[in-house]
């Protein structure tokens, strides 16, 4: 009797035992599974679409060729911003962690300073997949190799453990032989003469890393419906040198008749160089006088530009002499950047912005702010005055945040202009309010973002100068729209030098000193995160939301 009393107290003791342990196992995994679903919810879902009817039975049937194209880009960022997708996904069993990993292309929170949110992943590599990763800068620096500094090549070890590059046409021959044969096939189906020599071209290019002659036709194309950005185009992704550029893809449906209201912009951009306020040495460039604008639904993003927080417009060619003979084309993506005002911006502006100045936040100053700002990439200088060859390789890891932070201060101030010329309608406080709001909305992009510092560096520029003040007892931010204009001249002049002298440490200086976020405004982004507000939009895309 005695002994049947233990055996059913051990029992029960280990019955209870054993409930603790799995009523621990399942809060560790609650606590998991909630953590990565609060990461999730940083993204708000938006379903790609547009009105395809505009389109001939041919010009659909091309589409989905192109997001084939657009999936093999898709694959090959992968490799260049972490190493094996396949393998870290399947090591990856939570699948809100796993759909975290997806959206950021890897195991780094791309809209928290590329911090870790796998467990012992590590941080990431500055110079994510694109060269060793003991490589040292002096090593680099020192390597005897014509091409280590070109937009399309990687950095390896040899079998004696010295660097070599291996160009990108190498790297990935199988996948961009498909992919060149699925733009062939595409442009074999296409009606539009200037879209089918595109295509042609860039199914070449792919092959060969030479991109100039489909860049020269892609800015020739101005009669086609159907629009692809495709190939090795942005360098954000190299945060050493910022010299590689990182696979992507856009699929576009051009609005034909919002691209006919915009194009009278163009026009006026040697005007507007000659006018910066700078002195002349850093605007002796001459803009070219092909520039476009043009609108555009974006119906599918692959690559560098879906990774974290999403583009809304497009500055191409980043080819300097592409630029200087022809120009650029500056796409406005209309569905995409109307789901940012709507579920982002407008939020923002109820939660941060006074009271008294919220009418100001519109969709059309919404879309000028952020068309002008890629107008304003073909503005100020492209090489450096002192022989230091072009701004992007004097600045390396730099120049990408000032380049975005020019666009953006250069952008307001041609409006500004403009509206002084009655070249643009509307209230300038309307400019000026949606601009600050987007201030907040785009810092929440995190340091790892070009973009992210760009807005952090104007922030903390404009609190200097007295640009805002914010009210102790409501938190809200008032414009003081004289100062801001001050404060908007003032930093388009310190740019622009700073970019035209090639000042490596003086950019750096000024990343290190203003792309940092105060413990103010910290708290007012973490009262946009607990009121749900999202940072970013993470795309339903493809043939099935297409209806295709």
């Amino acid at each position: 009797m005695f002994s049947n009393i233990i055996k059913l107290s051990a029992i029960g003791s280990f019955t209870l035992l054993m409930a603790c342990q799995q009523t621990k196992k399942a809060e560790v995994a609650e606590t998991v599974t909630s953590r990565y679903t609060e990461l999730n919810e940083k993204y708000t879902p938006v379903k790609l679409t547009t009105d395809l009817t505009v389109l001939s039975e041919k010009q659909r049937e091309i589409i989905p060729i192109l997001i084939e194209v657009a999936q093999i880009m898709d694959d090959i960022f992968w490799y260049e911003a972490y190493g094996n997708r396949d393998s870290l996904l399947a090591s990856i069993t939570d699948e809100e962690a796993k759909r975290f990993t997806v959206i950021n292309y890897g195991p780094w929170d791309r809209l928290d300073g590329n911090a870790p949110f796998i467990d012992g992943v590590g941080e990431k590599p500055t110079g994510a997949n694109y060269y060793p990763k003991d490589m040292t800068k002096s090593e680099f620096e020192s390597a005897d190799l014509a091409d280590k500094k070109s937009l399309y090549t990687f950095l390896r070890r040899d079998k004696e453990g010295k660097l070599m590059t291996i160009p990108y046409h190498e790297m990935f021959a199988e996948q961009l032989a498909k992919a060149s044969d699925l733009l062939k096939k595409a442009a074999e189906i296409a009606e539009n003469p200037e879209l089918k020599n595109y295509l042609q071209l860039r199914a070449e290019a792919l092959l060969t890393d030479d991109y100039y002659a489909s860049d020269i036709a892609w800015m020739d194309m101005k009669t086609n419906q159907i629009d692809m950005i495709v190939g090795p185009i942005e360098t954000y992704e190299d945060q050493t040198f910022g010299y590689k550029a990182s696979h992507e893809a856009y699929i576009l449906i051009k609005d034909m008749e919002w691209s006919k209201r915009l194009s009278k912009y163009a026009e006026l951009l040697p005007e507007l160089q000659k006018g910066l306020p700078v002195d002349a040495k850093y605007k002796a460039e001459t803009p070219g006088t092909d520039s476009q604008l043009a609108a555009f639904d974006v119906i599918y993003y692959a690559g560098d530009c879906n990774a974290g927080s999403k583009t809304i417009a497009v500055n191409l060619p980043n080819d300097e002499l592409v630029q200087l003979e022809k120009g650029t084309r500056r796409s406005q993506l209309k569905n995409a950047m109307k789901a940012k005002f709507d579920k982002i911006l407008l939020p923002i502006a109820d939660m941060l912005i006074d009271e008294s100045q919220r009418k100001h936040i519109t969709f059309d100053a919404f879309f000028a702010n952020t068309m002008f700002h890629e107008v304003a990439h073909g503005l100020g200088i492209k090489n450096t005055i002192n022989g230091k060859g072009t701004v992007r390789e004097a600045l390396k890891e730099n120049a990408s945040a000032l380049e975005e932070g020019k666009a953006d201060i250069l952008g307001l101030y041609m409006i500004t202009k403009l509206h002084e010329s009655g070249e643009i309608k509307g209230d300038m406080m309307d400019y000026y309010t949606t601009f600050m709001a987007s201030i907040f909305r785009s810092v929440r992009f995190g340091a790892s973002s070009a973009h992210g510092k760009a807005n952090m560096i104007r922030f903390t520029f404009f609190k200097e100068m007295g640009a805002f003040t914010q009210d102790p007892q409501t938190g809200f931010y008032k414009i003081d729209y004289d100062k801001m204009q001050l404060a908007m001249n003032a930093l388009s002049e310190k740019i622009l030098k700073l970019q035209g002298d090639g000042d490596y440490d003086g950019v750096t200086k000024l990343v290190n000193e203003k792309a940092v976020i105060s413990p103010d405004l910290q708290k007012d982004l973490d009262r946009l995160s607990t009121a749900g507000i999202p940072v970013d939009v993470v795309f339903e895309q493809g043939v099935e939301a297409l209806g295709l």
